[in-house]
């Protein structure tokens, strides 16, 4: 039997899963990479000098635990740790609305809304590590378990501004919403809810677990692996049409859709051409990573124990801001999400000195300075907060373009998450990872289930690759 060539263009969580899965199926895989390094947003890099150690974009992972991709990484370095509170969100006259691993002990601390939280999260989170294998891939599909899918999934095609009205409290309301604003889309658009409610059951059932020694060890586990394998991967190696590629019976695009028509170029079928052009990218994110002495003091000590931070007001201002994000205002107070991965990590800190995680939500392509913004937010929550600030780096939505091509004007999900990119990817009406061209597939975060470290597109790709090769 003839030995089946493969060939994966772009070396994110994505690439290096589609890779791993091929290759364990018994292809030949070689990884080519654009730039000097490995890992795409999956990396952690040390701009304040040795020791201190900072998330470059993915960072926290509460759907990864379950990610097939991931499996077995445990024999190459991959641990994960748990903070003592997955989640917080401030609020401006109230105790913060505290996110925990169990639903019971989150829904005892929301009070006349906790049994409204249990009825919305409890039995899926308890059944998720069945329903995962649905949620993870493409929402149009047959179902392993319909029951179950069609319990959790209901309530994801309700606007998130919509059914979080369900709760009567600002704090359960907020604590939905802040969840929800991952997905950088405004509130009130349909499925706004599913990225939200998918992060939060998954969520309840492992945790928003960290990467122990940053979120670079998943990269280097997953090379480690495909080390293992004899797959080669060749860094610096920027690849701008098919004719610079040798014969591959399987080309793997870890690309925004974009790219993949100028990679593709005649040979891309008219329809999905149309389709890939239509592609839109969303807002961006302004990063400023931070050196806190002591940690931040938060008027709430709770949030002192929480490893993700939402910090954005009560659920009118989340939706307010979200929605100027969307058409391209710059809010006077963005959506901030911050990290303080270093306690469930302590190898991230030197000492008393702690690096902290914080980007702001600002729309697409945005040149301004959000620096002042979003420390504003954090003080806002934490007074007292910039006399404790040591060091800053900051990365614009221009710095996450020049450093992934596919952070197209700063947007690090690969591309807007609007109701008919959740349903259909990027390709309607057609396998999302099939482009048109016979052995050519999208593997990107633009393809479902979507952006995160689990590397789940990957791995759905390989899977439509392994079949069509005839490779199980």
């Amino acid at each position: 039997m003839s030995v089946v060539n493969a060939i994966v263009v772009g070396s994110g969580p994505n690439g290096l899963a589609a890779a791993l899965s091929l290759a364990r199926a018994g292809a030949d895989v070689t990884v080519l990479e654009a730039h000097d390094e490995v890992g795409g947003g999956t990396r952690t890099v040390q701009p304040f000098g040795d020791g201190i150690l900072v998330d470059h974009c993915s960072a926290i992972h509460p759907m990864a635990r379950q990610s097939p991709a991931l499996a077995g990484l445990d024999a190459h370095g991959l641990r994960w740790a748990s903070p003592e509170i997955d989640a917080a969100h401030p609020l401006d006259h109230a105790p913060a609305a505290l996110l925990h691993r169990s639903v019971e002990q989150t829904a005892a601390g929301l009070g006349r809304d906790g049994r409204r939280w249990r009825k919305l999260f409890a039995a899926s989170s308890r059944s998720y590590d069945r329903l995962a294998g649905d949620i993870l891939g493409p929402v149009v599909h047959l179902p392993h378990h319909p029951l179950l899918l069609a319990r959790f999934g209901a309530p994801t095609l309700l606007p998130a501004a919509l059914l979080a009205r369900a709760f009567h409290t600002d704090a359960a309301r907020a604590l939905f919403l802040g969840t929800t604003a991952h997905a950088m889309r405004p509130l009130t658009e349909l499925l706004s809810s599913a990225i939200g409610v998918g992060i939060l059951t998954a969520g309840h059932h492992d945790g928003w677990v960290v990467a122990v020694g940053g979120t670079q060890t998943i990269t280097a586990a997953m090379a480690a692996a495909l080390a293992d394998l004899g797959v080669t991967i060749e860094t610096g190696v920027e690849v701008t049409h098919l004719s610079q590629l040798p014969r591959a019976d399987a080309v793997m695009l870890n690309v925004a859709p974009d790219a993949a028509v100028q990679i593709c170029g005649d040979r891309l079928p008219f329809a999905t051409r149309r389709a890939y052009r239509r592609h839109r990218h969303g807002p961006a994110v302004f990063k400023v990573d931070l050196v806190v002495q002591g940690g931040i003091p938060w008027r709430d000590p709770e949030v002192g124990r929480a490893g993700t931070v939402h910090l954005s007001g009560g659920p009118e201002e989340i939706i307010a801001g979200e929605r100027a994000v969307a058409d391209g205002r710059m809010p006077q107070r963005p959506f901030v999400l911050l990290g303080q991965q270093y306690l469930a990590d302590p190898s991230r800190s030197l000492g008393d000195l702690h690096p902290v995680y914080a980007y702001a939500h600002v729309p697409a392509g945005y040149d301004g300075d959000a620096t002042d913004p979003l420390i504003a937010q954090i003080e806002r929550f934490a007074p007292g907060f910039r006399e404790r600030i040591i060091d800053r780096h900051v990365t614009r939505p221009a710095h996450f373009a020049a450093q992934n091509a596919n952070y197209v004007d700063g947007d690090i999900l690969t591309g807007a998450k609007s109701p008919g990119a959740l349903l259909l990817g990027p390709r309607p009406g057609r396998n999302p990872y099939r482009t048109g061209v016979p052995g050519v597939y999208l593997c990107s975060a633009a393809a479902p289930p979507g952006p995160g470290a689990h590397g789940m597109v990957g791995y759905r790709a390989a899977q439509v690759a392994i079949r069509d090769l005839h490779l199980s």
